[in-house]
């Protein structure tokens, strides 16, 4: 039989093919040191979880909860934006509570696409950002990732030559794989350009928090007319280290977030209310957490750097994001991605995410997470070092990318 429409429009999940090679080791007996999931391995704060536990189980928690949030998590959404970017929101019109930002993506992608509207996406981004609107029925233009006047240039050309005129603008800062990071001034022309065209902007803040320098990244609603036209995706999962509660927010623009909260309407009840209950703990809580959790990602860099630099492997040093974003190293930069990511757990027992799962633009580059101690890192790097010493000789059974191609 064919296959469903919507499954033909994904291509093969490239991440699976690393993680057979994982799955094959470990079954051999091997330690596999993966960096390639961006899976926080931090502990949620303490009284988050004592908060989950002293709200479960009482009258009303365990019922069906709110599609958009809990009143009291949307007004500590409010409280934080306020806080930490002098944004105001109406906790009841400019904020909806997401199971994660992904969902909300994939969600918002459902309630704003039309059939054959394009969006444009940066290529490499977080796959969510493209097949979102892929499996909605939109139509993907890539531009490129990086916050320069390139990526004014091909906003330009694609405003000019795309038909119809492009619905909406992704962007993420700090980004998702490539570490990159915007400034207010990128996000104010950026508003002007979106409003000029008619286009929405969609921007993913997931790694707000998580930043090495003294200068926090900032919202694109801090942009003078951003109300306007965009709306901005956070998540619980870093910041709070909270992947599995599955707790994220859209705010904005008050026509999309109304779009949103009514498709989530007829999809879901939300998250369960203790864990809203928690994530508005966390929201209101001290922060003292937050800075925690960025100190020993900081840590995690500067040994990820120095110790993959003595092995052999240059890795620039990210400004922000839970990620590294590396060139292949010599001599294996023939082989692409992919059979690069097998052949280092296969050889090295280390795991990372190959490029060109996120854009085929992303190929020749791996994408290395901080989401192992400092102790592992390091154990990492030594073996890294004995399978680039013994590089040449790796490569003979291995088809180039060339070849396949």
């Amino acid at each position: 039989m064919d296959e469903f429409h919507r499954i033909k429009r994904l291509p093969p999940y490239v991440f699976e093919e690393v993680n057979r090679a994982k799955a094959t080791a470990r079954n051999s007996g091997a330690d596999i040191i993966d960096l390639g999931m961006g899976n926080p391995d931090l502990p949620t704060p303490a009284h988050v979880v004592e908060k989950l536990k002293d709200t479960i189980g009482k009258p009303r928690t365990d019922r069906y909860s709110a599609s958009k949030g809990i009143a009291g998590l949307r007004k500590a959404q409010a409280g934080y934006y306020a806080r930490r970017f002098g944004v105001k929101l109406n906790p009841e019109t400019q904020i909806v509570a997401t199971l994660g930002s992904k969902e909300g993506f994939a969600n918002v992608a459902q309630a704003i696409t039309a059939p054959g509207d394009v969006v444009l996406v940066p290529n490499p981004s977080y796959p969510i950002h493209a097949f979102g609107f892929l499996m909605a029925g939109g139509v993907i233009r890539s531009v490129p990732s990086e916050p320069t006047p390139q990526f004014f240039e091909a906003l330009e050309r694609a405003v000019i030559h795309s038909i119809p005129r492009p619905l909406a603008v992704v962007v993420c800062y700090p980004a998702n794989p490539t570490a990159y990071v915007a400034d207010l001034d990128f996000y104010r022309e950026l508003v002007l350009f979106a409003k000029k065209h008619g286009i929405f902007v969609l921007s993913d803040l997931a790694y707000a928090e998580v930043y090495f320098d003294d200068v926090p990244p900032p919202s694109i609603l801090q942009a003078p007319g951003a109300m306007e036209v965009a709306v901005e995706f956070t998540s619980m999962s870093k910041t709070y280290s909270m992947p599995g509660w599955r707790i994220g927010f859209a705010v904005g623009n008050e026509r999309i977030i109304a779009a949103l909260a009514r498709v989530k309407s007829y999809l879901d009840y939300g998250a369960f209310t203790p864990v809203q209950v928690a994530a508005t703990a966390a929201l209101n809580g001290p922060d003292d957490c937050i800075r925690d959790m960025r100190e020993t990602y900081k840590r995690r860099r500067d040994v990820m750097v120095e110790s993959f630099g003595r092995a052999g492997w240059e890795v620039p040093p990210p400004r922000a994001s839970m990620f590294a974003w590396a060139r292949l190293p010599q001599p294996f930069d023939m082989l692409g991605s992919v059979e690069f990511a097998k052949l280092l757990v296969e050889e090295a027992a280390v795991a990372v995410a190959p490029g060109i799962g996120f854009g085929e633009h992303g190929d020749g580059f791996v994408r290395i997470a901080l989401v192992e101690n400092e102790q592992r890192i390091r154990q990492a790097a030594r073996n890294v070092r004995r399978f680039l010493e013994s590089g040449p000789e790796k490569l003979h059974n291995v088809v180039p990318l060339a070849k396949r191609r």
